[in-house]
């Protein structure tokens, strides 16, 4: 079940849905909260200078030490981001969220307009039960010769909050699978993608898809 303005303006109230800073008028709507882009922006970067010379980066999801694949860039009130043609970003929401409640989960969609300038908003992600922290904009100029400029504080994207047939304890929602949470908390720091667990990630690097399903298999009874 989808929740409408009145169910979201009365979670709010009861501090089981928080905004910081506070939502304005501009950004409720019939069943969603637009969420406004933030301040901090992070650029793959496509070359180091090593011994050997100059090298391409290719960024590696698996590596642990993926932060140092982005350049961070932090910009003040009234600053404008220039997107190149295809280029890529990501982008933080201005808002620190923080749902209270053991059954409602978020879907982040992007806002039509945003999408009619050119500008990709690649969402279709889940903001889960007892999440805390700021989320995360993948953004991306899909035209082939135009510059894109996007404002701090600009509505970008949209989250529809929904229930859960069953409610989850705070325990239960802090584990993902077989590790906790990794973008729980989400306050400071690089958001962009964080590794996974260090005992998949290794039989995943040597291909041993089979041993992994094998090693983890889900207990039902």
């Amino acid at each position: 079940m989808v929740l409408s303005k009145k169910d979201i303006l009365n979670r709010i109230k009861k501090e089981k849905l928080i905004f910081s800073p506070s939502l304005d008028g501009f950004q409720l709507q019939p069943h969603a909260i637009d969420l406004r882009l933030g301040l901090d922006f992070h650029i793959p970067k496509t070359w180091q200078l090593s011994k050997e010379g100059r090298k391409v980066i290719n960024i590696d999801p698996l590596r642990a030490d993926i932060e140092s694949s982005f350049e961070k860039i932090t910009l003040k009130p009234g600053q404008y981001f220039e997107l190149m043609p295809r280029e890529y970003i990501i982008a933080t929401t201005l808002e620190f969220i923080e749902l209270n409640s053991e059954d409602i989960m978020g879907v982040l969609f992007p806002r039509s307009s945003i999408n009619r300038r050119g500008l990709a908003v690649d969402l279709s992600g889940i903001v889960d039960v007892m999440y805390k922290g700021y989320l995360m904009i993948p953004l991306m100029n899909n035209t082939q010769q135009q510059i894109i400029k996007v404002y701090p504080g600009e509505r970008i994207c949209s989250i529809v909050f929904q229930t859960l047939t069953t409610p989850i304890t705070k325990e239960e929602a802090r584990w993902h699978g077989l590790k906790e949470a990794k973008y729980h908390n989400n306050d400071i720091g690089f958001i962009g993608s964080k590794s996974d667990k260090e005992d998949e990630i290794a039989l995943l690097r040597e291909g041993k898809l089979d041993e992994l399903k094998k090693m983890f298999k889900i207990n039902l009874d």
